[in-house]
C-alpha cells in the first residue's frame, strides 16, 4: 500500500498559498506516494481542485490527514491540526520557531516528526529546497511594485514634449536575497538605485545590477559576515557612523525599502522616525521586516500608514501578495527536499536522521525536540 502525502488547505484566512502545485503532485506520484489534496486548497493560488486531479491526486477533505504518513503545509499546523496527525507523521512546513517553542513541543508531545523548512543550510546541495530565497525573491520584487503603487509619481526618467520627469530614487537596504531583486526590480522600472548592506560581498553584488553601494567602509564593516552567509549585528559604534550617513542619504530618496533580518532575533531598527521626518512629503517606506519588529519606526504590521507626511508600507506576508508564483516555489522546494527522504529503489520514506539537510531543518522526532537551538540535545551531548 501506497505511503500518502496529505496537502493541506491553510487554515489561516491570510495566507493564500499552498503546499502543492501540479508539477509537485507529479513528482510526489512518481516517487510512490498517494497524494491527497484538501478540496480547495489551491484556490488562492489559481490551482483548480480538477487541476490536481488531472496530475494524479485524489481531492479529499481535513479527515485525510488523520492516515497521512507525510502532511504538507505553508505555516506551522494549529493545536487543532496537531492533534489531527497521526504519530510518527511527517509534518513539513514553514514552522517560524522562534519565539514559538510552545508550539513545537506540542508536536512533540504527538510525536510528529516536524521539519522547519527555512532552517535549510545555506549549501550548494540544498539551493532548491531554501524556501527563506525562493519566498524572499518574489517579496523584494513585490516590495518595489507596492512602493510604486503607493508613489504617485513615475519611476523612470521620462522625456516629453510637455518636459521632463525624472527617475525617481529607490534606496534598498539589506541586499540579501529580497533587497538584491528589489534592486534589479527598481532598476528594470527605469528608477535611479542605491543600496546598503553590512556584508562586504554585497559591494559587488550591488554594483553588478547597476546601483551604487551605500555603507561605511571601515575594518569592521570588511569583516561583518557570518559563516553561513547572512549578516551579523554591527558594534554600537559602527551602527552609529552608518545611521549617520544613511541619514543623510534617506533625506534626498524617494522610496526606501528595508529587508534586514537577523534570523531569530528582533528586526534591527535601521529608520528612525528622524529620518522620516527628513524625507520629502510624498515619499514612501517599505518596511519588509514589520513581522518581526520592523526596521522603520513607526510601521504598522499589516498597515500603510502616513507619518510626517510619508507612506510607510507593513504589508503581512508579502510573498503571498503573488500567491499564484510564491506557491509554484514553495511546492518545487518542499518535493526536492522530499526527494531526499525516500528510497528510490523501494519508493517509501527513508528518512536518514543523521543527513546534514535533516539535522539542520528537524524541530521534533520520536516524541521528543531534537534540534539543538529549541532544546534538543547538542551534538556530543550524552
Amino acid at each position: 500500500m501506497s505511503e500518502i502525502v496529505f496537502i493541506a488547505k491553510e487554515s489561516d484566512p491570510n495566507e493564500p498559498r499552498v503546499a502543492g502545485s501540479v508539477e509537485s503532485v507529479r513528482k510526489l506520484a512518481s516517487l510512490g506516494f498517494e497524494v491527497v489534496v484538501e478540496a480547495g486548497a489551491g484556490l488562492t493560488s489559481r490551482i483548480l481542485d480538477t487541476e490536481y486531479e488531472k496530475a494524479g491526486a485524489r481531492i479529499g477533505t481535513t479527515k485525510d490527514a488523520k492516515s497521512a504518513d507525510v502532511v504538507l503545509k505553508v505555516r506551522r499546523p494549529t493545536v487543532d491540526e496537531i492533534k489531527s496527525y497521526k504519530p510518527g507523521a511527517l509534518v513539513i512546513a514553514i514552522m517560524d520557531p522562534y519565539g514559538n517553542e510552545e508550539a513545537i513541543a506540542a508536536m512533540a508531545k504527538a510525536e510528529l516528526t516536524a521539519f522547519a523548512m527555512e532552517l535549510m543550510p545555506r549549501i550548494t546541495r540544498a539551493q532548491s529546497m531554501d524556501v527563506l530565497s525562493s519566498q524572499a525573491n518574489l517579496a523584494g520584487y513585490q516590495a518595489v511594485i507596492d512602493a510604486a503603487h503607493e508613489y504617485d509619481r513615475a519611476l523612470p526618467m521620462m522625456m516629453t514634449a510637455a518636459g521632463t520627469v525624472p527617475a525617481a530614487k529607490v534606496f534598498v537596504m539589506g541586499a540579501g536575497v529580497a533587497g538584491l531583486q528589489a534592486i534589479a526590480t527598481a532598476r528594470r522600472l527605469g528608477a535611479m538605485v542605491s543600496a546598503t548592506d553590512v556584508r562586504p560581498a554585497a559591494k559587488e553584488q550591488v554594483a553588478s545590477l547597476g546601483a551604487k553601494f551605500i555603507a561605511v567602509e571601515d575594518e569592521e564593516f570588511k569583516a561583518a559576515e557570518t559563516a553561513g552567509g547572512y549578516a551579523k549585528e554591527m558594534s554600537k559604534d559602527y551602527q552609529v557612523k552608518q545611521a549617520a550617513l544613511v541619514a543623510e542619504h534617506i533625506a534626498k530618496q524617494d522610496i526606501v525599502i528595508t529587508t534586514a533580518l537577523i534570523p531569530g532575533r528582533p528586526a534591527p531598527r535601521l529608520v528612525t522616525r528622524a529620518m522620516l521626518d527628513a524625507m520629502k512629503p510624498g515619499s514612501v517606506v517599505v518596511d519588509l521586516a514589520v513581522e518581526r519588529g520592523g526596521n522603520v519606526e513607526g510601521a504598522e504590521a499589516g498597515r500603510v500608514v502616513e507619518i510626517g507626511g510619508v507612506k510607510v508600507i507593513g504589508h503581512l506576508n508579502v510573498p503571498g501578495r503573488i500567491a499564484a508564483s510564491a506557491s509554484l516555489l514553495y511546492a518545487k522546494n518542499l518535493v526536492t527536499f522530499m526527494e531526499t527522504l525516500v528510497s528510490k529503489e523501494e519508493k517509501r520514506l527513508a528518512v536518514n536522521m543523521d543527513d546534514e539537510l535533516v539535522k539542520a531543518t528537524a524541530l521534533t522526532h520520536g516524541g521528543t525536540i531534537v534540534h539543538p537551538a529549541f532544546g534538543g540535545a547538542k551534538e556530543g551531548d550524552k
